[in-house]
């Protein structure tokens, strides 16, 4: 069976890939909050704050995002 292709707009492509980092970021940001905040959320340990960030760092890649967050954190910089 043959899926059919979806195209998006590269400047579309960008505002996701833009979007997917701040969520690594943000995810990033509060490690000792987060994860009990998702585990309520979706009510089981089955999927974590790593397996999320994981999914949204490789969503970001295939999209032409920045590679480094799925091979390893970000470093937090501060202006």
């Amino acid at each position: 069976m043959t899926i059919p292709g979806i195209q998006l707009a590269a400047d579309d492509a960008m505002e996701l890939t833009e979007l997917l980092g701040l969520l690594i970021d943000w995810i990033d940001s509060d490690p000792a909050r987060l994860p009990a905040s998702l585990r309520r959320y979706i009510g089981n340990d089955a999927y974590d704050t790593t397996a999320l960030r994981t999914d949204l760092a490789r969503f970001q890649f295939l999209l032409g995002g920045d590679e480094l967050p799925f091979f390893g954190q970000r470093s937090m910089t501060t202006a």
